[in-house]
C-alpha cells in the first residue's frame, strides 16, 4: 500500500511538474529562511562566548573598597586592605578555586634603546596565565623559580612589543621598567581589544619582583578562577570570608566590590535564547506562507481530480486510503522541498562566510564575529517545524477529497 500510495503521488507530482515545482520552492525557500535565521542566532551566541573567553568565563575579580556601614565598633568609612593572607584565606575557604592570583599594578615608564612609552606594569604569581586566559605567541611565561627568586623577567604585550621592537625579535633582549632593567622572555598573542583599551600592552613580571616597583603588602585586588554552576552563591561566599577576614558587615556591598564575569555570561545567554526564540518565530511564519501556498495548491488538486477520486471510491477505495494518497502528495512536497531549502541555507552559510560584529569596534575581535552555524539541533527543529507545517497543511486539503461524495463526484465535470 505504501508503495502504491508513492507511485500515485510520483504521478501526479510528474502530471503537474511546473506547479509541484513551484510549490517545492516556496517551501524550500521557508525551510531555508528557518534554518539560516536559527543558525544565526547560533552564531550570535558563540560570538559572545568567543568575547567572554577573551577575558576568561568563569572569572572573578575581587578589589577592596571602603565600608559604607558600621560593623564591630568600626565606623563607616574605613578603607579595606588586601594582603596575601586574604589569598591564603580564600583558597583555603572555597575548594571552588582553580586557579587565584594577587595582583599589584601600576604605571610605568618602559624604556627600550630609544623608544620611551608608558604602559601598565601587572605582578601576578604565575598561574595568572591561566585566570587571564593568556596566550603566548612567543618564549614562555614566568614561573615559580622566577618568583622565588624575584626575577627580573617580564612578558609583554603584542602590541606593547610591537611599539617597542618593531619587527625585531624581543625574546633575550633588555627593557627598563622605571630604570630598572628586565629580560623580555615572552610575547603574548593578541587579545580582542576595544578602544583605548591597553589590553595588549600590558606588560607582566612576577608577583614578588613587582616589589621593586611598588609596595606589594597590599594587593590592589585578588583575581581567581572556579569551576562551579553557583556562580551566585560562589560570590555570597566570598562576601561572607572576607567580611569575617576584615569585620565587616557582610552586606555591605562597598566595602569590597567582587566582579563576576558569569553574571554577565548568564545575561547574554539569556539575550541569545530570546533571540533564538524570536528567529524561529519569524522562519516558522515564513514557511508558513509555504505551507499556506502548499494548501491551496492540493486543494486545487483536488477539485481538478474530483471525478477521479469519485471513480476510486466507486471501485471500493476507503477514506482513508483517498486520506493517505494527498498526505503521501503533499509530504512529498515538503520533504523534497526541505532538502532543498537545507541545501539552500548550507549554500549561503558557505558563501557569507563571517558577518561583522565586534570587529567593527575592537582589534583582533575576529573571532567576536557571527559566522552561520548549522548545528545538528538546527536542522532537528527545523524538521520539526517543517514536518508540522507541511501536516497542517495537507491535512486540510486531504480531509476535503476523503470525504467527497461518490456519487456527487462522478458527477462533476
Amino acid at each position: 500500500m505504501f508503495r502504491d500510495l508513492l507511485r500515485e503521488a510520483s504521478g501526479a507530482m510528474r502530471h503537474n511538474r511546473r506547479r509541484t515545482a513551484l510549490t517545492m520552492l516556496s517551501m524550500a525557500w521557508g525551510i531555508a529562511t528557518v534554518v539560516m535565521l536559527l543558525a544565526y542566532s547560533d552564531g550570535f551566541g558563540q560570538a559572545c562566548a568567543n568575547i567572554f573567553a577573551n577575558f576568561g568565563n568563569k572569572l572573578v575579580i575581587v578589589a577592596p573598597g571602603r565600608t559604607s556601614m558600621q560593623a564591630g565598633g568600626q565606623k563607616a568609612g574605613i578603607k579595606i586592605r588586601f594582603t596575601q593572607d586574604d589569598v591564603e584565606t580564600l583558597t583555603t575557604n572555597l575548594p571552588q578555586i582553580t586557579h587565584i592570583t594577587p595582583e599589584a599594578s601600576k604605571q610605568a615608564r618602559i624604556q627600550y634603546d630609544t623608544r620611551v612609552f608608558t604602559f601598565a606594569v601587572t605582578g601576578n604569581d604565575p598561574n595568572v596565565i591561566a585566570v587571564r586566559a593568556l596566550k603566548l605567541g612567543q618564549g614562555r611565561f614566568y614561573n615559580l623559580e622566577d618568583q622565588i627568586q624575584r626575577a627580573r623577567v617580564a612578558v609583554i604585550g603584542s602590541e606593547a612589543k610591537e611599539k617597542l621592537f618593531s619587527g625585531r625579535n624581543a625574546l633575550g633582549e633588555s627593557i627598563r621598567v622605571d630604570g630598572l632593567s628586565f629580560e623580555v622572555v615572552g610575547v603574548l598573542s593578541p587579545k580582542m581589544q576595544e578602544g583605548n583599551d591597553d589590553i595588549n600592552r600590558v606588560v607582566y613580571v612576577p608577583f614578588s619582583t613587582m616589589s621593586n616597583l611598588k609596595d606589594i603588602h597590599y594587593p590592589d585586588s585578588i583575581w581567581f578562577t572556579y569551576q562551579t554552576p553557583e556562580y551566585e552563591q560562589l560570590e555570597q561566599s566570598v562576601r561572607t570570608i572576607m567580611a569575617t577576614q576584615h569585620k565587616f558587615n557582610q552586606t555591605d556591598r562597598q566595602a569590597v566590590e567582587v566582579f563576576n564575569l558569569m553574571t554577565q555570561v548568564h545575561q547574554f545567554e539569556i539575550i541569545t535564547l530570546g533571540l533564538k526564540i524570536l528567529m524561529g518565530f519569524i522562519g516558522t511564519l515564513t514557511l508558513g506562507i509555504g505551507g499556506i501556498g502548499l494548501m491551496n495548491i492540493m486543494l486545487v488538486s483536488v477539485t481538478q481530480r474530483t471525478r477521479e477520486i469519485g471513480v476510486q471510491k466507486a471501485l471500493g477505495a476507503k477514506r482513508r486510503y483517498i486520506l493517505l494518497q494527498f498526505l503521501a502528495e503533499a509530504l512529498t512536497i515538503t520533504f523534497i522541498g526541505g532538502v532543498l531549502g537545507v541545501v539552500l541555507a548550507y549554500a549561503v552559510a558557505l558563501s557569507v562566510g563571517r558577518l561583522t560584529l565586534y570587529s567593527a569596534f575592537a582589534k583582533n575581535g575576529e573571532a567576536g564575529d557571527i559566522r552561520l552555524i548549522i548545528a545538528p539541533g538546527t536542522l532537528i527543529a527545523s524538521a520539526l517545524i517543517l514536518g508540522v507545517v507541511g501536516l497542517v497543511s495537507s491535512m486540510v486539503p486531504a480531509f476535503r477529497a476523503s470525504r467527497l461524495d461518490p456519487i456527487e463526484a462522478l458527477r462533476h465535470e
